[in-house]
């Protein structure tokens, strides 16, 4: 009986031990449990922030590059406005070169109609002024036309226009001729001879000494025709009024 007692005791210390020693492992795995939840929960707390950190990091740099590319739609348009206005001055630019240019030519026209210019008449080069030049340009296209009187009216206007002029011994030439057409002798000689006398190395002069002669055979004055005409020969032998003379010099005899 005292041995079942015993064994009786022993029995419960050992439910005892064992209850005590689960208790003490409940209480160890409850402490890791709690443990492993603060890690867990810790854990998730630091997410959250990293992840309102990244959030907010974004937030950023969406922003960021929102700004940079509000940016550059900015400076595109600058550069398109850029541009415009490039176009329009170099187009201005090449408007006012191109009326400068206009100016320019209208100018030196205008100049050259005003402003004394070289000119070749009868071999001879010299300087004239616009409006001479075409005064005696039209008297010689009058002439040419047959219109003699007005050619002498014209040629004479010249000469008196422009006493000193390059044109005159020329002027005085054709003058002479249209004074000849009218059958003005007496004027024409004038002129012939005024022409040969000042003018000698004229490249007109040794026509005008034939054409002087025949003014006077015209008014009958033969011996001062043979004169002229031998005159001619003498001073001009190599050209061709002096073979013409020589002709006129043997019907005249």
């Amino acid at each position: 009986m005292n041995r079942f007692r015993g064994f009786y005791v022993l029995a419960l210390c050992g439910l005892a031990f064992s209850a005590n020693a689960a208790l003490f492992e409940d209480d160890e795995a409850r402490r890791a449990i709690l443990d492993l939840r603060q890690k867990v929960d810790l854990s998730q707390q630091r997410m959250v922030e990293e992840l309102k950190k990244i959030n907010s990091e974004n937030t950023q740099l969406r922003r960021s590059l929102l700004d940079f590319s509000n940016q550059i739609d900015a400076l595109r348009n600058e550069m398109a406005a850029l541009r415009g206005q490039n176009e329009q001055l170099t187009r201005g630019l090449a408007d006012i070169q191109r009326n400068q240019k206009d100016l320019t030519v209208g100018v030196e026209e205008r100049l050259r109609k005003v402003e004394p210019g070289k000119v070749t008449v009868d071999g001879r080069e010299f300087v004239a002024e616009t409006a001479e030049k075409q005064e005696f340009d039209a008297a010689l296209a009058i002439l040419r036309k047959g219109d003699f009187a007005t050619a002498q009216a014209s040629f004479t206007g010249f000469i008196k226009r422009y006493p000193i002029s390059g044109y005159k011994s020329s002027a005085l030439f054709w003058l002479a001729n249209a004074q000849y057409a009218l059958r003005d002798y007496k004027s024409a000689i004038t002129n012939f001879r005024t022409l040969a006398t000042t003018d000698p190395e004229h490249l007109r002069a040794p026509e005008a000494l034939l054409s002087l002669a025949n003014c006077q055979v015209e008014l009958k004055d033969i011996k001062s025709a043979r004169k002229t005409l031998e005159d001619l020969i003498k001073a001009y032998p190599e050209v061709e009024a002096a073979s013409v003379a020589k002709e006129r010099l043997l019907k005249l005899k």
